[in-house]
């Protein structure tokens, strides 16, 4: 491993959440996105459940699982202004997408409508039930760098027509790291009796979210990755008027239950046989850890230091943002096209080895894609670390290349 210098910069109110994460004091983590990272108090709260669920397994998953996680999803209604009727919790966002779309009775004549920016997993899912089903997937085309939000809308729209049953959409894409106009989107849609399925995968604890203004249909997101709630906790929301299409991806006790439940859909989707009811339980630690420690302004700080990052990278090296310099676009992500000479994998690869600089790069429509991620414990010393990384390794890769 090369030995870095270790730049001189001012403390920054930042500096002291590093020391509440359990990330490895030597890693240059810029890379959130993927997996998220959970804060010590977080994941004290998230074990505590862990073992008082073995400490006594028949009272806390027979009699009282179903008040423990009400109590959980009332946490999370208040944050993100959502009624906790139309609330139940999922292992992951890419569930929650499984269990709206393969409710879905779609066939021949219909068409979901959807990017080519969407993740790769549920991109996947779309293609394999269009094999099994006979649909129609239209992918609409959003060229990078993207220009303005009503662009997004035009084309979105104009993809639209009479056989457009669904519109499932990210709120902030994966690879490309962009905010996509879901508010305007969602109202479109509805006015034309289209549903829509919104993947916010990167949405809560990145962006304020208020569901009475956003009004999908269908909304998932992981609690585990802006949030900072620990690994497996993730939500389903379904409008109310739209839970009655829904059919649980596992049939157990939920389905026809012998006691009335909060409702049916949360009877059919909540207990699914035994699973780990901790990391929903841990919702309102991580959501009380960021209220303590002002995450609006924590939010603002990672921001400044994502747009120090995207000018950098752009003016020095030559990687080209995939958007306008603008909050509107990107909050705590930013992505960036490689020159075409460089190989993203093994400069991904290089920076972790050489640098301890985690980093990830993404294959996107035959282009390559950098994407760093700032949450709270990042500092100046982190991009610090990765320009000198990026500048040393990219010399030697155009040498190599040629």
């Amino acid at each position: 491993m090369r030995t870095t210098e270790q730049a001189t910069t001012t403390l920054n109110p930042n500096d002291h959440l590093r020391s509440l994460f359990l990330l490895d004091p030597a890693l240059a983590f810029l890379n959130h996105g993927s997996f998220g990272a959970c804060p010590h108090p977080v994941f004290e709260e998230y074990q505590q459940w862990q073992r008082e669920f073995e400490r006594s397994p028949v009272e806390n998953h027979a009699r009282k699982f179903a008040d423990l996680m009400r109590t959980a999803r009332e946490d999370l209604g208040r944050f993100i202004n959502a009624d906790p009727l139309d609330l139940v919790f999922v292992a992951n966002a890419t569930v929650g997408v499984h269990i709206v779309a393969r409710s879905l009775e779609l066939g021949p004549g219909d068409e979901v409508l959807t990017t080519d920016h969407e993740y790769g997993a549920c991109d996947r899912m779309w293609e394999f039930l269009r094999r099994k089903h006979g649909f129609v997937l239209n992918r609409v085309e959003i060229p990078v760098p993207v220009t303005t939000q009503p662009d997004i809308v035009q084309r979105v729209v104009e993809g639209m027509n009479d056989q457009t049953k669904v519109l499932f959409i990210s709120h902030i894409t994966s690879p490309t790291a962009l905010t996509l106009p879901v508010e305007e989107l969602c109202q479109i849609a509805r006015e034309r009796g289209i549903i829509t399925l919104i993947d916010g995968a990167h949405s809560i604890g990145q962006i304020d979210l208020d569901f009475q203004k956003i009004n999908p249909d269908f909304f998932t997101s992981n609690l585990h990755k802006w949030l900072c709630a620990p690994k497996g906790s993730a939500f389903l929301y379904a409008r109310q008027e739209m839970q009655k299409l829904l059919h649980p991806l596992v049939v157990s006790w939920g389905w026809e239950p012998e006691d009335e439940g909060d409702s049916e859909f949360i009877d059919h989707h909540e207990y699914q046989g035994t699973r780990e009811a901790a990391p929903a339980l841990a919702t309102g630690a991580a959501i009380n850890f960021q209220r303590e420690h002002d995450w609006p302004s924590v939010r603002e700080r990672c921001h400044e230091l994502v747009v120090k990052a995207r000018s950098e990278l752009s003016t020095r090296f030559g990687f080209i943002a995939l958007s306008p310099n603008s909050p509107e676009w990107f909050v705590q992500m930013c992505a960036f096209l490689l020159p075409e000479h460089v190989d993203g994998h093994l400069l991904q690869q290089r920076l972790f080895d050489e640098y301890r600089v985690e980093i990830p790069v993404f294959d996107w429509n035959g282009k390559q894609i950098i994407r760093i991620s700032i949450q709270g414990y990042n500092t100046q010393d982190d991009l610090e670390r990765l320009f000198q990384g990026i500048a040393e390794i990219l010399p030697e890769l155009a040498s190599e290349a040629m």
